[in-house]
């Protein structure tokens, strides 16, 4: 990653996202968007690591003067057990997408996928989540990765839901366990729970959208939102369920800028605006068509050989 430069020219910050694939990442002109809207100079590259070199990798980038990573799949769990100390969400979480080397050459490790969530729900979508009853599907890495930064909305209720009921309870009970959220607030069992009452807010964070599918039956409120982490040039088949109900919808295109723009915030200390970034993505994503689907999760990974569906995840 070291480029050649002109002696009379001042290096520039160094930043990358790192992933196997990362031919398809749309992170380096989110980065060169905000650099250049807050006026914060920096470099910002892909960097395509060995799928049993992760490690080496990151080390190499930060020992040549890289000042903070990206991190997609598959390697979030990887960049938790390399950083030195983590942000409590990354704790909680249990997967870091951004890492920052201290000035004592250690790495920091965070996680800005649930607070990128969280901005895209509150300010681009104007939703409310205080007091309101969210229902979350899907008890894997995407769902782990934004229970913490939900319950610190002050929801009424938060209730996870997942084929397997045992994955959904253990997910509920550690953080219940963990003391940031009273019994009452959490919720938990199979996908029979999702019809029990209609939700305020529904989150899809499964995988359902890859194959253009529902990932169950919910009931949403009619002015309720429902949230797609997928994104794509048009409606997955949960946003037409959720239609039809007359509810809102929205897919995870504002995460996907959202995680960014709290990434940039660790490294720059300024917090850009996500709204012009993600108005000119989705002019693109439009005019592009529909490539195939991106993946948006806080540890799971859709493979480089993901079919062309609607969807599109935010894990970029």
């Amino acid at each position: 990653m070291s480029m050649d430069r002109r002696p009379d020219v001042a290096p520039v910050d160094r930043y990358a996202v790192i992933g196997n694939p990362i031919g398809h990442s749309r992170s380096p002109e989110i980065h060169r968007a905000f650099s250049t809207a807050t006026g914060e100079p920096l470099d910002y590259q892909r960097l395509l690591a060995p799928l049993d070199g992760f490690e080496d990798a990151a080390r190499r980038f930060f020992a040549e003067g890289g000042l903070g990573l990206n991190v997609t799949v598959p390697f979030k769990l990887a960049a938790f057990t390399l950083a030195d100390r983590l942000a409590p969400r990354a704790a909680a979480a249990g997967a870091v997408n951004t890492l920052r080397r201290e000035d004592d050459g250690t790495l920091y490790g965070d996680n800005t996928d649930g607070a990128g969530l969280v901005r895209d729900l509150t300010v681009n979508l104007a939703t409310a989540l205080a007091g309101r009853d969210l229902l979350l599907i899907g008890a894997g890495g995407a769902a782990r990765g934004v229970v913490l930064p939900l319950l610190e909305c002050g929801p009424a209720s938060l209730t996870v839901v997942n084929r397997s009921a045992a994955r959904a309870n253990a997910l509920c009970e550690h953080f219940a366990a963990s003391g940031v959220a009273d019994s009452g607030l959490l919720h938990s069992g199979d996908v029979g729970l999702a019809t029990a009452r209609p939700y305020d807010v529904v989150i899809n964070a499964t995988s359902s959208s890859l194959t253009d599918a529902v990932p169950c039956a919910f009931t949403i409120a009619a002015d309720g939102l429902a949230y797609d982490m997928m994104y794509g040039a048009r409606p997955s088949a949960f946003m037409q369920a959720a239609a039809a109900q007359s509810a809102r919808v929205a897919d995870g295109l504002g995460m996907l800028v959202e995680q960014a723009a709290e990434s940039f915030r660790l490294w720059r200390g300024v917090l850009p605006s996500g709204q012009p970034v993600l108005a000119a993505l989705r002019d693109t994503l439009t005019s592009e068509g529909d490539a195939g689907p991106r993946a948006a999760r806080a540890t799971e990974a859709a493979s480089a050989n993901r079919p062309a569906t609607p969807g599109a995840a935010n894990d970029d």
